[in-house]
């Protein structure tokens, strides 16, 4: 038999791996998984933005694809409940997952870790982002950014904030929004959820809050809240006429929550880019486009590399607000 050289052999392997790739989506994964739906755990409770995102996602997802998606809640431990799930799924593409900003968050505040967040998964794409707004009780003599910061600084240890929860993403962009506003002295007031945490802003018995811009846009709008900053780098096109908070002083604050899609370690690439170039022809859709709006969330698409490496970068900047901060969870 003939052999191959070496460059021949890689030509080979190339074509074979085009090809693959090409495929229709149901012949990349075993033919006993032709009919079977795909799995797609939300680590999150029902209700969630994770969860809104998710089931709108379902339809159009499954139909670029051509199999059904079967969406599960699996809440619990801060998402590690549901994500342990994937870790622990075959490499077929048949068992994915949408996790939030948590995920890489959970490893600099638990103790123990039944998985490694970058090694045991696969990170596959984001598929949107949405930013916070930080937003006052009408009785905090403050406009905007300037004189909240000049406020809390003429008064340390005097006003307060709510967040949802150590450790959440909201208590950690207040962090992130005391630290590089000239280290604040602001006391944190934790919650465990929104729900009494929003009544208690409007109550007045916490001060500020950042808060998802879908919510609480009909606050603002009301005057029951004032909005002092945009926390992304680009303004809410539900609150176009509500600054960043990088415009008003901070220039290098932005933080913005996440989700993305996940599956487990080893996911072969002819799956993951399956996955991903569905993904991103649902999103293209007017359904999730008109979605996507309503719920104040920006398409993204990203690739494996960029998501792989946005893990890690928050990941490591998470890690040191916690620490800085003496987060614990309860």
């Amino acid at each position: 038999m003939k052999k191959f050289s070496h460059g021949r052999r890689r030509a080979a392997l190339a074509a074979v791996a085009a090809f693959a790739i090409g495929l229709p989506f149901a012949s990349v994964f075993a033919q006993d998984n032709s009919d079977k739906p795909i799995r797609l755990i939300l680590p999150n409770s029902a209700g969630s933005s994770v969860d809104a995102l998710a089931r709108t996602l379902a339809a159009p997802l499954g139909k670029a694809l051509g199999h059904a998606i079967v969406v599960e809640n699996l809440p619990g431990a801060g998402g590690v409940t549901g994500t342990l799930q994937v870790v622990r799924a075959a490499r077929d593409g048949m068992t994915i997952a949408l996790v939030s900003n948590n995920h890489v968050v959970n490893p600099s505040v638990y103790k123990s870790m039944p998985f490694d967040s970058i090694k045991d998964i696969t990170a596959i794409s984001v598929v949107a982002t949405s930013p916070f707004v930080l937003v006052a009780h009408p009785s905090v003599p403050a406009r905007d950014v300037k004189e909240l910061v000049a406020y809390a600084k003429a008064h340390p240890g005097q006003l307060n904030y709510g967040s949802s929860g150590n450790g959440t993403i909201l208590q950690l962009s207040a962090e992130a929004f005391k630290a590089e506003a000239g280290g604040l002295d602001i006391k944190h007031v934790p919650y465990k959820g929104v729900g009494q945490l929003s009544s208690d802003l409007l109550g007045g018995h916490v001060q500020l809050a950042f808060l998802g811009v879908t919510g609480v846009a009909p606050l603002i709008k009301a005057g029951k809240l004032k909005a002092i900053g945009i926390s992304s780098t680009h303004r809410s096109a539900l609150l176009p006429d509500v600054p960043t908070i990088a415009e008003q002083g901070v220039p290098q604050y932005d933080m913005s929550g996440w989700i993305a899609m996940i599956g487990p370690a080893g996911l072969p690439a002819p799956i993951v880019n399956k996955l991903s170039a569905a993904l991103k022809s649902a999103l293209a859709s007017k359904e999730m486009q008109d979605a996507l709006a309503l719920q104040g969330m920006t398409a993204v698409g990203s690739t494996q590399a960029a998501t792989t490496q946005l893990f890690q970068t928050d990941m490591n900047r998470y890690a040191k607000l916690i620490k800085d901060s003496g987060t614990v969870v309860d």
